[in-house]
């Protein structure tokens, strides 16, 4: 009996396995793309106290861009649930807030997935253009779409901001880069919870020139730098509201990052290039990264200036993204 018993174990396993390969082999490849517009900000206030994190989160000002993060998931009918996170082009097993995404929705699906995110970063990460936010938002809608979850898409951008929260490397990114556009964050939370106004920007264009990165979890722990973030950001952001224009936006952002301290010697330069062009330029929050809203007089003087700074430098040149996160053709 005992080796019938394992010849019918072993028949019927292979039976099972016949039986799974075709089944799984009957299911179509999911697949969708969305994108999430890069965001530099000028000035903020850190409003991180409350027990819920959907309440968690920043009011601040700054405008999304047309550069930003371009997300694929594929996901394939598999045995076993796995995922993989590639960034242009590279595996990322330390992308944590992606991974952070997918821990929250793989939850979510009736079967397993292999699953494959792909993320095209048209920004430099780390570095003050909100890619950790673009990324886990562009992550999440396209997620949702492709598996079919049906998720409203406020819903599915929660969750984003859920893993932002949780891993530090932002606040008020994910709300803004939903929205899109030119504006303030005038109640801080994730979707849904948190506020945004949107100013006219009259079609200016957005300067950057990038030099490296800041770790954005490091400066949110530093006691002494929280406490000058939010000693004028949220009188700021009340100012900008009462007055948005765009030169008044550039005028507070710059006397908000002179302010915290956190300028460079190497930024330093690219500061004083665009003062001596006559163009008002700051520093996005956080990163080691100038900005400019200008037209396009003030656009060929910045970028002349720039050329004199002799610096290894990324030089971007952008327009204002009016439509916010969306899932992709």
């Amino acid at each position: 009996m005992t080796g019938d018993a394992a010849i019918f174990r072993e028949m019927s396993q292979l039976y099972l396995n016949s039986w799974s390969a075709q089944f799984l082999g009957g299911l179509k490849v999911l697949e969708a793309y969305a994108f999430a517009p890069g965001h530099l900000t000028g000035f903020f206030e850190i409003c991180d106290e409350s027990e819920d994190p959907l309440r968690r989160g920043a009011r601040g000002s700054g405008c999304s861009i047309n550069l930003g993060i371009r997300t694929r998931v594929v996901a394939e009918p598999a045995e076993e649930a796995s995922f993989r996170v590639r960034i242009n082009g590279r595996e990322a097993p330390d992308a944590l807030v992606s991974m952070n995404v997918l821990r929250r929705m793989i939850p979510l699906l009736d079967r397993p997935y292999s699953i494959l995110v792909e993320h095209e970063a048209q920004v430099p990460i780390g570095a003050g253009f909100g890619a950790s936010g673009g990324g886990a938002l562009s992550l999440a809608l396209a997620f949702n779409e492709a598996l079919g979850l049906g998720l409203p898409p406020l819903e599915a951008a929660r969750i984003a901001h859920l893993a932002e929260i949780e891993c530090r490397t932002g606040l008020g990114t994910v709300l803004a880069e939903l929205v899109g556009g030119f504006g303030a964050i005038v109640k801080p939370g994730g979707p849904g919870v948190g506020e945004v106004v949107k100013f006219h920007h009259g079609g200016l264009s957005v300067v950057c020139y990038h030099l490296g990165p800041i770790q954005t979890r490091e400066v949110l722990r530093d006691p002494s730098l929280r406490a000058r973030v939010n000693e004028i950001g949220g009188r700021f952001v009340d100012e900008i509201v009462r007055d948005p224009s765009p030169a008044r936006f550039m005028r507070l952002s710059r006397r908000f990052a002179e302010h915290l301290g956190l300028i460079t010697p190497r930024l330093r330069r690219i500061l004083d290039l665009a003062d001596g062009a006559g163009v008002a330029c700051s520093m996005s929050m956080l990163g080691e990264t100038a900005f400019a809203l200008v037209d396009e007089d003030e656009e060929r003087r910045l970028v002349g200036a720039l050329g004199q700074a002799g610096l290894e430098g990324e030089l971007l040149m952008a327009e204002i993204d009016d439509g916010g996160a969306r899932i992709l053709p």
